[in-house]
């Protein structure tokens, strides 16, 4: 993508690590954008791009195919192996799109996707904008700030940090403050996720975007 001669921006939605709600956040920020969405590379069932068509409510959405669907939940290199697939991340061009795209990610920014290659490489290859999901718990500060580092070690850009999970006050500050990221948003516990709890944190983050 070639920021300069498109009005649309690509976001890339990466996490500290696997299961820290990238799929709800690709939701929330392609509801509150009516952007498209597009995962590259799925690695078992369910498919994200299922479940995030099933969280978003406008009719402006398309969602993209895959570029690899993989069979086997398990890190995209060692799922694509027994697939007897490689991932070239050159032959993962964005599809071309007359809107703004959310592009999720697998796990985090080093999660191989082949013996060389990594999601932050593809990220890189994308020349994207990065948003990073940060889930609380014990070392999360250690593990968000770790990603932080890789990020600007790359010269990544960066939209900002959403944080999951129980609020702790403590960790989110330090890490805004040793980051210098911005707070996009805080997703909180819910006993459901549907299309009524995406609307109302789409509705927060519209209120705080960058």
């Amino acid at each position: 993508m070639d920021g300069l001669d498109s009005p649309f921006v690509n976001y890339f939605i990466t996490a500290i690590g696997t299961d820290s709600g990238k799929t709800l956040v690709s939701a929330i920020v392609a509801e509150m954008l009516g952007a498209d969405y597009w995962k590259p590379v799925q690695s078992g069932n369910p498919r994200d791009t299922e479940t995030v068509q099933s969280l978003v409510s406008n009719s402006n959405t398309r969602f993209y195919k895959e570029r690899y669907l993989l069979k086997t939940p398990a890190s995209p290199h060692a799922s694509a192996k027994i697939d007897n697939v490689h991932i070239d991340i050159n032959n993962c061009a964005p599809p071309i799109s007359n809107r703004d795209l959310v592009i999720e990610g697998a796990g985090g920014l080093l999660v191989p996707l082949n013996d060389h290659d990594t999601i932050l490489d593809l990220i890189k290859v994308l020349d994207v904008k990065v948003i990073l999901v940060s889930n609380l718990y014990l070392g999360s500060i250690n593990h968000t700030l770790l990603s932080v580092e890789l990020l600007k070690q790359h010269h990544v850009s960066v939209a900002g940090i959403i944080f999951n999970g129980e609020p702790n006050p403590e960790s989110e500050e330090i890490i805004l403050a040793k980051s210098g990221y911005k707070k996009l948003i805080s997703l909180l516990p819910e006993p459901e996720i549907n299309k009524t709890v995406v609307l109302k944190y789409a509705h927060q983050l519209k209120k705080n975007w960058i």
